[in-house]
């Protein structure tokens, strides 16, 4: 069991189970096996930020027979006891798991649908029973194309049991092609309010960490973690009244002609602070602040930003109940001079970031353009210091600290205003250093 850091026993918080699979422990979920902390708690617990009581139970025999609903027994025994000694938010309790533990957060779904606010299921059939399992409950589902351990049927028809609790409307969501190395996300439409059902397919095998333009199953680059996170994320107590303190010391650094660098010192607050929102006003005086982006870090890099132009930021924190701290210092930044072609742009997305590293996953490359184009160049500066350590969906050169990426073969073509989001790379920065990449540009020929 985890306890947050800076644990209050008169604040509640999230409590999330974390089920292993067949012949897994409760240490392989707990630490996050070769990949650590970014991927304990299937990369939970790094997201959480301190604003969950994390659980890794160990099954019998290494797995999740359940039988008789002796599982189902050990987890309620498990929660009387955890909640007769910790501050735990009744109505923010969360299962997830991976394969056999997939089929086990099933169980809870159908079993324990008023217990549980909402349940993952990484890769998982019907391998723990379904007791019940006519009530609504939050539920998403995660599988690959070619899993040759569970067939991606058997997740399709775990969904399809709360499309149909959760008052969906059917469909069957867009996944990927064969081949591709990609994912789709697709919420289901018409669903109950509070009970959404998400599912995520992917061109991979029976894995918990896929990542896009990759075999790999790797928990610090896994867009899995992020999906989860989110979909948990949306549910928030009502007990937290206190917001968060504001963020202080916001600064701007690597400013180019299209973007610039924020930073700040992190928030406090009772509970745990979920993430920032980074507010930017036109000009140097007048205009209204409004939302440029999100941040789960103390980092934010803006770009698309007009040449010679002056902009103002502010930064303020979210805890996990939805309140909002009061904004930061405010900061202006004037851009530099430059052109632009007019053909594409290059939009980067923090995936996930830790000490010594992060991954942009998806760069998102745009035709701007009011013709075909057939090809892209996207270049980008790395921070001193900071070094690629691998690239997806491009051909990737560097020269000194600048990046340049090509397109390839099945990206290359995009129609006016279409766009592609299967490239990414992962770099390694030196630990305590926040910077992000800058100076983003595309061009096609």
């Amino acid at each position: 069991m985890r306890i947050p850091d800076n644990y209050r026993n008169n604040n509640p918080y999230r409590l999330i189970f974390g089920f292993h699979w067949r012949g897994g422990t409760a240490n392989d979920v707990d630490s996050g096996g070769t990949s650590g902390f970014t991927w304990s708690y299937y990369g939970l617990r790094q997201l959480a930020n301190n604003t969950a009581i994390f659980v890794a139970p160990q099954g019998l025999n290494n797995g999740w027979a359940n039988s008789g609903g002796e599982d189902l027994t050990f987890v309620d025994d498990m929660i009387r006891l955890i909640e007769a000694d910790l501050c735990v938010d009744t109505t923010q309790r969360f299962a997830g798991g991976f394969s056999y533990g997939g089929g086990m957060s099933y169980a809870l779904a159908c079993a324990r649908a008023t217990v549980f606010r909402a349940v993952a299921v990484y890769s998982g059939a019907q391998l723990s029973g379904c007791s019940g399992g006519t009530q609504p409950v939050a539920y998403i589902g995660l599988h690959g194309l070619r899993d040759n351990v569970l067939n991606i049927s058997l997740g399709r028809s775990l969904r399809d049991t709360f499309v149909r609790n959760n008052g969906c409307t059917p469909q069957n969501p867009p996944e990927p092609a064969q081949g591709s190395m990609t994912h789709i996300v697709t919420a289901y439409s018409g669903c109950r309010s509070g009970y959404p059902v998400v599912w995520a397919a992917f061109d991979g095998g029976h894995a918990p960490g896929p990542v896009d333009g990759s075999t790999a199953d790797d928990g610090a680059r896994t867009w899995t973690k992020g999906v989860v996170w989110n979909f948990f994320n949306q549910f928030q107590g009502t007990n937290d009244a206190t917001p968060p303190t504001a963020p202080a010391g916001l600064a701007a650094s690597g400013i180019t002609a299209g973007g610039t660098d924020l930073s700040w010192t992190a928030s406090t607050d009772d509970v745990g602070v979920t993430g920032y929102d980074i507010l930017r006003a036109p000009g140097a005086t007048g205009g209204t602040f409004a939302q440029a982006g999100t941040s789960a870090t103390t980092s934010f890099s803006d770009t698309g930003l007009t040449p010679s132009t002056t902009y103002r930021y502010q930064v303020r924190a979210r805890d996990a109940a939805g309140n909002l701290s009061p904004v930061s210092n405010t900061v202006q930044v004037t851009t530099s001079g430059g052109t632009t072609t007019g053909t594409c742009t290059a939009t980067p997305t923090v995936q996930t970031q830790w000490g010594a590293g992060y991954v942009i996953q998806p760069l998102t490359i745009t035709n701007t353009s009011t013709s075909t184009i057939t090809g892209w160049t996207v270049t980008f500066t790395l921070p001193a210091g900071h070094t690629l350590t691998g690239s997806w969906n491009a051909t990737v050169t560097t020269s000194g600290q600048t990046v340049t990426a090509k397109s390839m073969s099945f990206n290359g073509t995009l129609a006016p205003g279409a766009g592609t989001t299967s490239l990414g790379f992962q770099a390694g920065r030196p630990d305590g250093n926040t910077a992000l990449p800058s100076g983003y540009t595309c061009t096609s020929p």
